[in-house]
């Protein structure tokens, strides 16, 4: 149990009487089917949530009805995505609002100060509301409707919290295994109807080369129609990714004629049974459809996903024993690691986004822990010891840090400690005309080691500041 989790479950409990929605049965709805599922395993042995957007109606086509209205009066919690996605309950919902105290909480998902929210890359005034297809965002998702389930009906907080516990574990395996396994979904280049992946395009590393809409609020231009025809009949494009229950106008303009691969995605959990388990299968379909229509395979991580295998869960025997070189061209061991808490990250200096951008959040997190930032000590070790040395790794770990503390070494002990951390790296494809642009594909996440040396947990690639900043201030005393 999180300490903040603890704290909140037993403040609550102490001080609150008891909810009378508590008492009566607790009513929660969720609008769409992957918060639904969420709010289903977290509400196990209570109560159940009633799903407001059902059948195979989607937040774009959807009016409120008899029954929706029912609901949304009975309710004692409310969680929405945001009026980008359901539009039509933007007015009945702002309603709900003003009903008092002893009305319904109304959570807007989109207006989280936790979660990882994207402006929509067509519409740069409105928010992208596919939040929940980078996992990391389905952890930090899973937190905060806990949090609001406890505070709701603070007398089952204790299930809430062991429910929560219970999920995490897959939903962190699936971190670990697409981290290194689907990172660089690159095969052969795709464009999509919706722009609906943005949020998957950065969390892998995968990149679509073109799409036509927004989304069916906002279709897209009979010129965005034709250009990407032009992409899939020139052939640098061969995929083409489409969203279920989504309809694609001038669908047959894009493929007629054309030996187009077309893969339908179901980013809204349409064709999904609506359990518990909704958010693991909709990624693993998602997942498929997009390594078919691309002509990708995730190798190992397929066999880890499919078989349900949680490589390394615990941890142990992450780190070990190494001798590298730090910018000062002084040797660094292991023993380095001890009597403060140690933040790790692995990368290298020509990396074009992952390293630069996670190494300014580490940076941030510590500038907002405080003094307590005085007890940890960041380390940067590179993985591409051709061009790496000391010399460029010190102008490069002091642009963002000045207690960085950046290493490198010899290929043999770099391949050793990145072993031992179970760290993956690989040297792209080198161009002999450029052979000194190349891209280096590696593992991207933080690695907390406690002041005895040994490892305490990982962070994944894409965390915000805030979020690290809050770990971090948990876990050190």
């Amino acid at each position: 149990m999180k300490p903040w989790f603890a704290r909140l479950a037993l403040v609550l409990a102490l001080l609150a009487p008891l909810d009378a929605a508590a008492a009566d049965g607790l009513h929660v709805v969720a609008t769409i089917r992957p918060v639904y599922a969420f709010l289903l395993g977290l509400m196990r042995d209570a109560d159940t949530p009633e799903l407001l957007i059902d059948g195979d109606r989607t937040p774009y086509d959807y009016r409120l009805d008899a029954r929706g209205r029912r609901l949304l009066e009975q309710a004692d919690l409310v969680v929405w995505v945001g009026p980008e996605l359901e539009t039509s309950l933007a007015t009945p919902l702002a309603a709900l609002k003003k009903t008092g105290d002893d009305g319904p909480r109304v959570v807007e998902l989109l207006a989280s100060q936790t979660l990882k929210i994207l402006p929509s890359r067509d519409r740069p005034d409105e928010r992208d509301p596919f939040f929940w297809l980078d996992d990391r965002n389905a952890l930090i998702l899973l937190d905060e409707l806990t949090e609001w389930l406890v505070r709701i009906d603070p007398q089952r907080a204790h299930i809430y919290i062991r429910n929560r516990r219970r999920m995490r574990k897959p939903l962190r395996r699936l971190d670990r295994v697409y981290e290194y396994g689907y990172r660089g979904l690159k095969g052969a280049p795709g464009v999509a109807y919706y722009d609906t992946l943005q949020y998957f395009e950065q969390a892998y590393a995968m990149k679509l080369l073109d799409h036509v809409g927004a989304s069916p609020r906002h279709p897209g231009s009979t010129a965005a129609l034709l250009r990407v025809r032009a992409r899939l009949a020139s052939g640098e494009a061969r995929c083409l990714l489409l969203e279920r229950g989504m309809p694609a106008p001038g669908l047959s303009v894009l493929t007629e004629g054309l030996k187009v691969h077309v893969g339908e995605l179901d980013s809204l959990g349409l064709g999904i049974d609506p359990g518990p388990e909704l958010y693991l299968k909709l990624m693993q379909h998602n997942t498929g459809v997009i390594r078919e229509c691309l002509g990708s395979r995730g190798g190992k991580a397929d066999e880890l996903l499919d078989a349900g295998i949680d490589e390394g869960d615990a941890g142990d025997g992450i780190g070990g024993r190494f001798v590298l070189t730090d910018q000062f061209g002084d040797s660094r061991t292991e023993q380095d690691f001890l009597g403060h808490y140690s933040l790790v990250y692995f990368g290298y200096t020509h990396c074009p986004d992952v390293c630069p951008t996670t190494l300014q959040t580490m940076a941030s997190a510590l500038r907002r822990l405080g003094d307590k930032a005085k007890r940890v000590q960041p380390y940067f070790i590179s993985v591409d010891p051709q061009r790496d040395s000391p010399r460029t790794l010190r102008d490069y770990v002091a642009y963002f840090d000045p207690r960085l503390i950046g290493m490198t070494g010899t290929p043999a002990m770099l391949k050793r400690v990145a072993a031992e951390f179970r760290v993956r790296f690989r040297k792209g494809e080198v161009d002999p005309a450029h052979p000194d642009l190349y891209l280096v594909d590696h593992s991207a996440s933080l690695y907390l080691m406690g002041p005895d040396g040994r490892f305490i947990t990982k962070f994944a690639n894409g965390i915000m500041p805030r979020d690290l900043a809050r770990r971090l201030d948990e876990i050190i005393p």
